[in-house]
Order: structure tokens, then C-alpha cells, then sequence
């Protein structure tokens, strides 16, 4: 009853009489064609804006995957400096995130809309930073300096390219469905990405033949000069050859970059869906921050996919449209519950079962389910918490940009905190750099790190999740309200 009292304070004398039925079963104002036209997306656009996450995940994943060995082997970095650089490279978008969402939610519109310029200027220096991280500086002083300047660089840079990215999702379309569809096109590119990312890294660099170093073999041969001189010829091709390698990956994955972000440029248009509500008024950055964080659903999604995505780094690209029909068939909470949980038995199994690469790689194909899982839901459930700020404060409007700049920042700063604790920790248990054969201590850690810390953080942010308000009947609540804005 006060939902339908607070649907005819709304609309009451401000509407069209005819009526039609939306794709959620609800009656709302019949919209003229070329309103239906602007709502509608074009599979084109759902595939040229779902190309345009690839780079973000290709670099991401490259440098999840390889930038603690590249600082480690190849730098030749101590630990300590290695995980320094790793965490404050993320601490860093502590400061870099909200700031650049308040000014994209500051940024006028214009011809290419108000996401589209931050994104099209972002992308050349950010490919550039991204090269100069894999390259070895001819200086052995400050080389720490050099490698921390370049990464938080690229993560400013990358944060102007992501943030608006992100946010765009709110500008493609004003139908939840429609948005729905677009994020998992998406997600799928984005677990492609991660695939690619890692792939042409670990590809390019394989193919450079890196002996692994025995420090055995090593000590037995400085007694005689003979075997010393070949192995240091041998460790000093096994540099150059790492380096030049690295340094071949970024380039390709920097041209990748740059293709996507032209794609996403010319195959989406940018839609001004504020049209409809009441006139924006510009807030100090205090003021929306505190409007955004002050929001409960938005804070308890976050908090709940902070802890799970410290868990989660991996692919699972078939099983995203099973999770889209799931989460639309029996509500997105559920499929939380269902998709997050699917990964802690295997979790278990990985560490409790001896080497054997069958169960590896079965492991890693049933365990992909709940990745999917993890990547698609959270950005398709952020539209909605988005949704239920408007609604519940018709007068505050465009602070999507803010919205999604603090998820980013969160879903960086658990991969910055997972890399950073995963190389103090092996720093603590005695990693060895170059060697082929580790401590029983090392393998202990990397079986913690892989299993039980990620089993609790799961355990953690469900329980969190518990406290989300926002169900089917409530989304399509607001969905209702929207519209009757829109339309006023």
C-alpha cells in the first residue's frame, strides 16, 4: 500500500493515460517509438561497449600474474621493495578513484557525451606508463623509484580510463534489462580479457626459453673457473632475454589496448538520461561523498564483494550466460549465495590433494563457475543500488561517476592487498628468487594463501551480504519509479 501511495504521489496528474506492461510485468506510461528506439540496444553496441572493459582486465591480469616475478627475477628488486611497490601502487587509488569520480560527475556534457572524452584522452599515456613498468632502467640506484613512479602513474591514468568506463553503464540505456544484458556481454569480454592478458604474457615470455637457475648446480660449479664462466654467461643471457621478452609483451598488449578503446569510442553513444529528472545541483565533494556513503545498500555491496573479490583472480568465461539467466530466473541474491560458495570445496581440495595435473585442471574448470559468478554480479547488481539512491533522493542526481569510482577503488585495493601480503608473506618464509626448488616453509605459505585466507574472506563477505536490502520485489519498484520520473 505505500508503494502504490508513493507511485501516485509521482505521477499524479503529471502522466500520460495509456498504459503498457514492461519487461518486469509492471504497468507503466506508454512510450512513443523513438523513446522505445533510445531504451533499446543494439546487440552492436552490447559487444563494442563490453570490448571496451578488455583493457583494464588484459593489463590487470598481466600484472596480477607477472609483475611480482618481473620485480622479483627480473628487476631484481628486494622483496620488502617489491611489495611496497605493489601495495602502494594500489593505496594510491585511495586518492585517485573518488577523486577523478567527482570530477567526471563534475565534467559538462558535450557532443561525445560526459564519460566518452575522459575515456578517448586517457588511453595513449596510459599505454605508454604501462610500457615503461616492464622495462629495466639502466640505473641501479632508485630503481625502486623508477618502478613505483610508473605504476602509480598508470593507475591514475588507468583509473581516468576505468572510472567513467564503468559508470558509462548508467548512460547506455535507462532499462534494467537492457543494462543487465550489456554487463554480462561485458563480463564475458572481461574473463576473455583476463585470458588474453594472461595468455600473450605468459606466451611471449615462455617462449624466450628462461632456464631456471639451480643454486646447487651453481655452487658446485665455482670450483672450477671453466663451469663459473659459462654459468654467468648463461644468467646474463637469461636477463637479457627475460627483459626483451617482457618488453615485447607490453607492447602488444598496449596496441590490444589501444584497439579497444577505439572500438568502444566509435560503437557506443553516450545518452543523456537525465533529461527527465529534476535539474542537477552541483555538491562539494564532501557532500557527495557522504550522500554516496551514507547509502546502505551501496555500502554493505561493497563491503560484502570486497572480501570475496580478495578471493577470486581467475576465468570462467562459458559460464557467464548461465549466470545471467540464473540471476534473472531466481533473483541476484540468490545466485550471490549460490555462484560465490560454488569455489570453497575445490579451494579445499587444490591444497589437500598431492601434485597431479588432472585434478589441477579440473579443479580449475568447476572452481571457473564461481569466478563467473563473482565477476558478473557485483557490476550488475551496482546499477541497482544506483537505482535506489535516485529514487530515494529524486533531488541529488549525477553522482554515478562517484558511485563507481569507490567500487573500483575497492576491487583495487583488494588486489593491491592480496599481492602485497602474498609477497611479504613468501618474503617472510624464505622465497628465494631464481631458484627452482623451494623451502617446505614457502610452499606451506602459498597453500595459506591459496586456501584457507580466501575460504574465510568468502565466509566474511557473505555474511556481510546477508544485510543487502535490495531484492527483486524492491528493484522492480524503483525500476517503476524511474520511469514515472523520466517521463514527468
Amino acid at each position: 500500500m505505500e508503494r502504490e501511495h508513493g507511485a501516485e504521489q509521482f505521477s499524479s496528474g503529471l502522466l500520460p493515460t495509456a498504459k503498457t506492461v514492461n519487461q518486469d510485468g509492471i504497468k507503466v506510461p506508454k512510450l512513443s517509438p523513438q523513446q522505445e528506439r533510445k531504451r533499446a540496444l543494439t546487440v552492436w553496441s552490447k559487444v563494442c561497449f563490453a570490448i571496451g572493459g578488455a583493457p583494464y582486465q588484459i593489463t590487470g591480469s598481466a600484472l596480477g600474474f607477472f609483475l611480482q616475478i618481473f620485480l622479483l627475477d627480473v628487476a631484481l628488486l628486494d622483496p620488502l621493495n617489491a611489495s611496497v611497490i605493489l601495495f602502494v601502487g594500489r593505496a594510491w587509488d585511495a586518492v585517485t578513484d573518488p577523486t577523478v569520480g567527482f570530477l567526471v560527475s563534475r565534467t559538462p556534457w558535450t557532443r561525445h557525451g560526459r564519460m566518452m572524452p575522459w575515456i578517448l584522452i586517457s588511453t595513449t599515456p596510459a599505454v605508454m606508463c604501462y610500457f615503461l613498468i616492464w622495462v629495466v632502467p639502466p640505473i641501479e640506484q632508485g630503481k625502486m623509484w623508477w618502478y613505483l613512479l610508473f605504476y602509480c602513474l598508470f593507475q591514475t591514468l588507468q583509473t581516468c580510463f576505468h572510472v567513467p568506463y564503468s559508470a558509462l553503464t548508467m548512460f547506455i540505456s535507462t532499462e534494467q534489462k537492457e543494462r543487465d544484458s550489456a554487463t554480462a556481454y561485458r563480463m564475458t569480454v572481461e574473463v576473455l580479457g583476463t585470458v588474453v592478458g594472461t595468455a600473450i604474457q605468459g606466451q611471449i615470455v615462455g617462449m624466450a626459453n628462461i632456464p631456471c637457475i639451480n643454486s646447487t648446480s651453481l655452487t658446485n660449479s665455482s670450483h672450477h673457473s671453466m663451469h663459473g664462466n659459462n654459468s654467468q654467461i648463461l644468467l646474463d643471457s637469461k636477463v637479457f632475454n627475460e627483459r626483451r621478452a617482457y618488453m615485447i609483451a607490453s607492447a602488444v598488449i598496449s596496441l590490444i589496448c589501444v584497439l579497444c578503446a577505439v572500438v568502444l569510442f566509435f560503437g557506443v553513444t553516450e545518452q543523456d538520461n537525465q533529461s527527465g529528472l529534476k535539474a542537477q545541483k552541483h555538491v562539494s565533494f564532501r557532500r557527495g561523498l557522504r550522500l554516496v556513503m551514507s547509502h546502505g545498500p551501496y555500502v554493505k555491496l561493497v563491503l560484502a564483494f570486497l572480501f570475496t573479490s580478495l578471493a577470486f583472480m581467475l576465468s570462467a568465461t562459458l559460464t557467464i550466460p548461465m549466470w545471467q539467466w540464473f540471476l534473472c530466473r531466481f533473483g541476484k541474491k540468490t545466485a550471490v549465495y549460490i555462484g560465490i560458495t560454488w569455489a570453497v570445496p575445490f579451494m579445499i581440495v587444490v591444497v589437500c590433494v598431492n601434485s597431479n595435473l588432472f585434478v589441477s585442471y579440473i579443479v580449475s574448470v568447476a572452481a571457473g563457475a564461481s569466478v563467473a559468478a563473482a565477476f558478473l554480479l557485483p557490476w550488475s547488481m551496482l546499477p541497482d543500488v544506483v537505482d535506489d539512491f535516485k529514487v530515494q533522493n529524486p533531488t541529488s542526481q549525477g553522482h554515478e561517476a562517484i558511485f563507481y569510482s569507490f567500487y573500483v577503488f575497492f576491487t583495487k585495493f583488494a588486489s593491491g592487498v592480496s599481492l602485497g601480503v602474498s609477497t611479504l608473506a613468501l618474503s617472510f618464509a624464505g622465497y628465494v628468487p631464481g631458484v627452482c626448488v623451494q623451502s617446505d616453509s614457502v610452499n606451506l605459505t602459498l597453500k595459506m594463501l591459496v586456501s584457507a585466507a580466501p575460504v574465510s574472506l568468502i565466509a566474511l563477505g557473505l555474511l556481510i551480504f546477508k544485510m543487502y536490502p535490495i531484492n527483486e520485489e524492491r528493484r522492480q519498484y524503483n525500476n517503476k519509479q524511474l520511469q514515472l520520473l523520466l517521463l514527468q
